[in-house]
C-alpha cells in the first residue's frame, strides 16, 4: 500500500466527528478572542491578527509549548504527512471496537490535530490556537508546567500517531504494521553486526529518530561514522581487515530521516545536566549511500581503511606543523621562523661599548627608557658636540633630561638590545647559520602545509565519486534550542520547497530567513542556540512534497481549502466567519475608545430659552478649508486671546530648564506646523469641555464652540489625521515622563548612601530611559520637533549602563550567592536587552564605546580562576553580551507615569537644577 494514497483510509465519517467539528469552530473562535492579546509577541492591532500573503500561519505559545510549535510546523509542512492527517478517518465498525483509554485518547488527539492542520491550511488568522491538542498531550506527562523536551514530545507524538494510523491501516491485526503509513514514512531499519565466538552475528533493528552524539565530532558525517562503528575486531576474512566491535549499517532508509542530536550531558560534579554548546556543521544535502548503507559494506570497508590511514597521516603532519608554529619549552610559545629572525636581528644590530653599570639606576620619570643610553658620552669627548647642536661636558655623571626640549639621541646609537661586542668573523658565522636555518624552517612549514592540503583533499573526495552519491537526502527542517539544559526556547527553520527559501517559525512569528541565519543559530559554538533535531527527506521521492502550494497566499488558501474534506472546509469557513466578526467588534470598540479619549462625542444640544438665544449657524468653509493665522473673525474674543497667547508661547526658545511644548498641545502643534484645521478644531475642543462651564460667560463660550464643531463637515476634516496628531502629542508627553522619571531615579540613586538602594534606583532609571529612547525614535522619524533631544536620553542611558555594569561586576565576584543572583538579574533584565536595542538602532560611536567596555569587562573574567558554578553562570549570559543580534528584545514595562503638563514642567525644572547642582531631585 502506498503511503500517499490517503483516500484508502477514508471509509466513512461517524456522527461523532460531524457533531464535534460543528461545535469546535465556535469554541476555537471564543478561545482566540479570549486570549488574543495574551502572551508575548502578540499585538492587539487587528492588522497584526490577519494572515498576510506569502506567509504561513504561526502557532500560539499557550504556556511553555514552543516545542509543540516547532515539531508540528515541521511535520505540517511535509505535504505527504499533512494529507495523511487531514484525510484520517475511521469506520463505524472500527470505532465500536475502540474501547481502551489509549485508543480513545489517540483518536481524540487525531481529531484535534486534523482541526489544527485544517486551520493552518485555510485560516485567515495570522496564528492559530493549539490548546485543545496540547491539553491532551500534557495529560501524558507528569506535569503541565515544566517545559517539555523536543525529543520526548516527538517520541510521544509519533507513538500516538502510529497507534492511531494502525487502527485505520489494519484494525484486525494490531501487530502487522507493514501497511501503517507512519512506519512507512518515518521508520527505517539497520543491520547490527558483531563478533560472537569467532563468528559474525547480525540482527535487523528498526529505528525512528536516530540518536547522534555531538561531543568529539565536528560535522554530521563524523557523528554518523561514530554511531555506525564501535571498537575493533578481526575480520573472518584473512585477506582483509575490517572494523570490529559492533557495526551498524542502514538496510532500509525511511523517506523522512530524522537525526536527534544529543546536546545534553550529566555533570557529575554539579549533579545536573548541562547543554553542549559545541559547534557541529551539517549540510543541506547528505548522501546516505556513500558510507552508511549495508549494500555498500565491502566498498565502504576498503575506503574506511584508507580514510583511517589518511587521518593518521594528517594527524602526524598537523602535529609536526604545530611544533614549528608554537616552539619553546616554556609556557609561552612562538613560531620558530620568527624566533630565528629575531635572533638574527639581535646579532646584526650594531653593538655599543656602554656597560650596564654606567646606566643610571633611577632615570627621571619623564624620560623614555632608551634616552638614558643615548645621552652617555665617552670621557675623552668632553666639550665636544654630539652632532645635534648640544654640548656635553666631562663633568656630567648622569644626563639632565628636560621634557619637550631634550636633544634627540644620536641616530647611530641602537634603540633595540644589541650584543656588547661581536667580531666580524663571529657575525658572519652566526648570520649564515641563522639565515640557513630560517630558510630551512620556512621551506619545511610550506611543505607541511601543502601535504596537509593534499591529504585533506583526498579525505574530502574519498566518498564523493558518483557511484556513492546515488541516495541524496535534502534538509527539510532544523529544530533549534536556545538556552541551557534546565530551560530554553525552541523554534524551527523549515525549507519552503515551492519558493526555494528558508522560513523561521518562532511561535506566532513566521518570517523569511536565510541559510546564513540558520547556520548562525543552528551550528552552535557561537551563542546559546544550536540545532537539536535535523529532519532530512529523500530527494528521489517527489511525492513527499507533491502538492506544495504556490507563492501567493490567496492561491495557497484556495487550493488548500479544495484539498480539505468537506466537513473540515465547513469548519475552517465557520472559524473565518467568527474571525471577521471579531475584527468588526474590535474596530467598533477601538473607534468608540478613540472618540471618548479626544472628546469628540456629540452632546445633546440644549433647547434655547427663546429663538433669540439660539446661536446662528455659521459657514465653516472659510475656517476649515483655508489656512489662516487663527480662528475666523466671528469667533468670540476668548478664542482670539487663547490662540494668540499659545502662539506667542510657541515662539519662546526651548531651554534645558523649560520646554513650551509641555504646557499645551497647541504649542506642540504650532512648533510642528500642523495643518490649520487641526489647530482650530483643537482650540474649539478645549472651549467645548463641559468642565469649564463655571459661569454664564463660560457656558456661552462652550455652546458656541460646540456649535462650531457640529458645523464641521466630514469632508472638511480628516479625523484620522486629527487623531494622529493628538496621539503623537500623547506619546511626546509619555517620552518626557519616562525621561524625567529616569533622570530622577538616576540622580537619587547616584547619591544614595546604601549600595543596594543605589542599584535599584539606577536599574529603574535605565528601564525608563530605554523606553524613552525607543519611543522618541518613533517620534523623531516624523519630525525634528515632534520628539525630545535624543542626545540627552542617550547620554544618561550610557551613564546608567556603565554604573550598572560596574555594580553587576562587583556583585558577581561576591562570595554571597544572593549577590551573584542579583548580578545575573541585572545583566539579563537590564543591561543585555538595552545593549541589543542600542545595536539594533542607529548606534553612535559613544554607544559603541560603552558596549565594548561592557564586553571587555566580562571577557576579562574568562582568564580568571572561579568556581564551576560561577563559570556556568558566566557562560549563560556572556554569549548574549558578545552577540547583540538576538531576535526578540523584551524590555520590562515601566510603571505608569504622570503626564499632566504642569507636573512635567515643574519636574523638568527640578531635574535640571539637580543635575547642575549635583544633588538629589526636589520638586517644588
Amino acid at each position: 500500500m502506498l503511503i500517499n494514497d490517503c483516500g484508502l483510509y477514508c471509509l466513512t465519517y461517524s456522527c461523532f466527528y460531524s457533531r464535534a467539528l460543528e461545535v469546535s469552530a465556535e469554541e476555537n473562535a471564543a478561545r482566540m478572542k479570549r486570549k488574543r492579546c495574551e502572551g508575548s509577541g502578540e499585538s492587539c492591532s487587528p492588522a497584526d491578527w490577519i494572515r498576510q500573503e506569502d506567509c504561513p500561519v504561526g502557532i500560539r505559545n499557550v504556556g511553555n509549548t514552543c516545542w509543540f510549535s516547532a515539531v508540528i510546523q515541521s511535520l505540517f509542512h511535509l505535504p505527504v504527512f499533512r494529507r495523511l492527517v487531514l484525510n484520517y478517518c475511521l469506520s463505524e465498525r472500527v470505532l465500536e471496537k475502540c474501547t481502551s483509554h489509549s485508543e480513545k485518547r489517540n483518536i481524540a488527539f487525531m481529531q484535534e490535530l486534523r482541526c489544527l492542520f485544517a486551520l493552518m491550511v485555510g485560516s485567515n488568522r495570522r496564528f492559530v490556537d493549539p490548546s485543545a491538542a496540547v491539553e491532551l498531550l500534557r495529560d501524558a506527562f507528569r506535569t503541565s508546567e515544566a517545559q517539555q523536551d523536543v525529543s520526548e514530545f516527538t517520541h510521544k507524538l509519533l507513538d500516538w500517531l502510529e497507534d492511531a494510523f494502525q487502527l485505520a491501516a489494519n484494525g484486525n491485526n494490531p501487530e502487522d504494521k507493514q501497511n501503517n503509513p507512519m512506519v512507512q514514512l518515518f521508520y527505517g531499519t539497520f543491520v547490527a553486526e558483531r563478533i560472537h565466538e569467532g563468528k559474525i552475528v547480525s540482527n535487523i533493528e528498526q529505528f525512528g529518530q536516530y540518536p547522534l552524539q555531538v561531543n568529539g565530532f565536528n560535522n554530521l558525517d563524523e557523528c554518523l561514522e561514530g554511531a555506525m562503528v564501535e571498537g575493533e575486531i578481526e575480520s573472518l576474512h584473512s585477506d582483509q581487515t575490517m572494523s570490529s566491535g559492533q557495526e551498524r549499517w542502514f538496510s532500509k532508509l525511511p523517506p523522512v530521516l530524522t537525526f536527534e542530536l544529543s546536546r545534553f550531558e550529566f555533570n557529575q560534579s554539579l549533579g545536573r545536566p548541562e547543554k553542549i554548546h559545541k559547534k557541529l556543521e551539517f549540510p543541506q544535502v547528505i548522501y546516505m549511500d556513500s558510507r552508511y548503507l549495508h549494500k555498500n559494506v565491502d566498498q565502504t570497508h576498503g575506503r574506511r581503511g584508507e580514510v583511517k590511514r589518511l587521518k593518521d597521516q594528517l594527524t602526524v603532519l598537523q602535529q609536526k606543523l604545530e611544533g614549528y608554529k608554537n616552539y619553546g619549552s616554556g609556557p609561552t610559545k612562538y613560531p620558530l621562523a620568527d624566533m630565528l629572525q629575531y635572533v638574527l636581528e639581535f646579532a646584526t644590530t650594531k653593538p655599543t661599548d656602554v656597560s650596564p653599570a654606567s646606566v643610571p639606576s633611577n632615570p627621571p620619570l619623564h624620560t623614555e627608557p632608551s634616552s638614558g643610553d643615548s645621552s652617555q658620552t665617552e670621557p675623552d669627548d668632553a666639550g665636544s658636540s654630539d652632532g645635534s647642536g648640544c654640548l656635553q661636558t666631562a663633568t656630567q655623571k648622569t644626563p639632565i633630561h628636560k621634557p619637550f626640549t631634550q636633544c634627540r639621541p644620536p641616530m647611530e646609537m641602537p634603540l633595540q638590545p644589541a650584543p656588547h661586542s661581536v667580531t666580524e668573523e663571529e657575525l658572519y658565522f652566526v648570520r649564515s647559520c641563522l639565515q640557513r636555518w630560517r630558510a630551512e624552517v620556512e621551506n619545511t612549514v610550506n611543505e607541511l602545509k601543502a601535504s596537509i592540503d593534499k591529504v585533506s583533499q583526498a579525505l574530502e573526495g574519498m566518498y564523493s565519486d558518483n557511484s556513492l552519491c546515488q541516495v541524496p537526502y535534502r534538509l527539510h527542517a532544523v529544530l533549534v534550542h536556545e538556552g541551557q539544559a534546565s530551560a530554553g526556547h525552541y523554534w524551527a527553520y523549515i525549507y519552503d520547497h515551492a519558493n526555494k527559501r528558508w522560513l523561521k517559525y518562532n511561535d506566532v512569528m513566521v518570517t523569511e530567513s536565510t541559510w546564513e541565519e540558520l547556520v548562525r543559530d543552528s551550528y552552535g559554538g557561537m551563542t546559546n542556540a544550536s540545532a537539536y533535531c535535523l529532519m532530512y527527506i529523500s530527494d528521489k521521492l517527489p511525492y513527499l512534497i507533491a502538492g506544495t502550494f504556490p507563492l501567493c497566499f490567496s492561491d495557497y488558501a484556495l487550493k488548500g481549502m479544495d484539498s480539505l474534506p468537506s466537513i473540515l472546509r465547513r469548519y475552517v469557513r465557520e472559524d473565518n466567519r467568527w474571525f471577521q466578526q471579531e475584527l468588526r467588534e474590535w474596530e467598533e470598540q477601538f473607534c468608540q475608545a478613540q472618540c471618548e479619549e479626544v472628546h469628540i462625542e456629540k452632546p445633546i444640544p440644549e433647547e434655547p430659552q427663546n429663538p433669540e438665544q439660539e446661536p446662528k449657524p455659521e459657514p465653516v468653509q472659510e475656517q476649515t478649508n483655508e489656512v489662516s493665522e487663527g480662528p475666523s473673525t466671528d469667533s468670540t474674543p476668548a478664542f482670539h486671546e487663547e490662540y494668540s497667547r499659545l502662539y506667542e508661547l510657541s515662539q519662546e526658545e526651548t531651554t534645558p530648564q523649560q520646554d513650551p511644548r509641555l504646557q499645551h498641545v497647541l504649542v506642540y502643534l504650532f512648533q510642528n506646523q500642523a495643518p490649520n484645521r487641526v489647530i482650530e478644531r483643537t482650540l474649539l475642543e478645549q472651549f467645548a469641555d463641559r468642565n469649564l462651564s463655571f459661569d454664564d460667560r463660560a457656558v456661552s463660550i462652550m455652546r458656541e464652540a460646540r456649535s462650531k464643531i457640529r458645523l464641521i463637515k466630514p469632508e472638511d476634516m480628516d479625523m484620522d489625521e486629527y487623531l494622529q496628531w493628538h496621539d503623537d502629542y500623547s506619546m511626546f508627553k509619555t517620552v518626557f515622563a519616562y525621561l524625567l522619571t529616569g533622570l530622577e531615579q538616576y540622580q537619587n540613586g547616584k547619591y544614595a548612601t546604601i549600595f543596594i538602594f543605589s542599584i535599584c534606583r539606577i536599574r529603574e532609571a535605565l528601564n525608563y530611559l530605554a523606553h524613552a529612547h525607543q519611543d522618541n525614535s518613533v517620534l523623531l522619524r516624523k519630525g525634528e520637533r515632534k520628539g525630545v533631544d535624543q542626545s540627552l536620553i542617550a547620554l544618561y542611558r550610557r551613564k546608567c549602563l556603565k554604573e550598572l555594569n560596574e555594580s553587576a561586576a562587583t556583585l558577581f565576584k561576591s562570595p554571597d550567592a544572593n549577590d551573584v543572583a542579583e548580578a545575573e538579574t541585572i545583566m539579563n533584565e537590564c543591561i543585555i536587552p538595552c545593549m541589543h536595542l542600542m545595536v539594533r538602532d542607529s548606534v553612535s560611536q559613544e554607544d559603541l564605546d560603552v558596549i565594548e567596555l561592557i564586553r571587555s569587562c566580562w571577557c576579562s573574567y574568562l582568564g580568571q580562576d572561579m568556581d564551576d558554578s560561577l563559570q556556568e553562570k558566566l557562560s549563560e549570559f556572556l554569549p548574549r553580551v558578545l552577540d547583540s543580534s538576538a531576535g526578540m528584545v523584551v524590555l520590562k514595562e515601566p510603571p505608569k507615569v504622570r503626564k499632566s503638563p504642569h507636573d512635567l514642567c515643574s519636574r523638568l525644572t527640578a531635574v535640571m537644577e539637580s543635575i547642575h547642582s549635583t544633588s538629589v531631585v526636589a520638586v517644588k
